[in-house]
């Protein structure tokens, strides 16, 4: 059993205060893994964590 629920598209983009569009955008071209369930798509925090962490801006040296 899953520890905590998958989010939704909609739930993601209240989180991250932007559109839908733009998170289903980010899992049409692949950079943003998700699960089909039926007609939605749901996302795992620790798939959206790894997803911002990769697209965060790293730290000079």
């Amino acid at each position: 059993m899953l520890s905590k629920p998958l989010l939704t598209i909609h739930e993601v983009a209240d989180l991250l205060k932007m559109k839908e569009s733009t998170v289903r955008h980010w899992i049409r071209d692949g950079d943003l893994r998700a699960i089909k369930m039926g007609r939605d798509w749901r996302v795992s925090e620790k798939d959206l964590e790894s997803y911002l962490n990769a697209h965060a801006n790293k730290p000079e040296a």
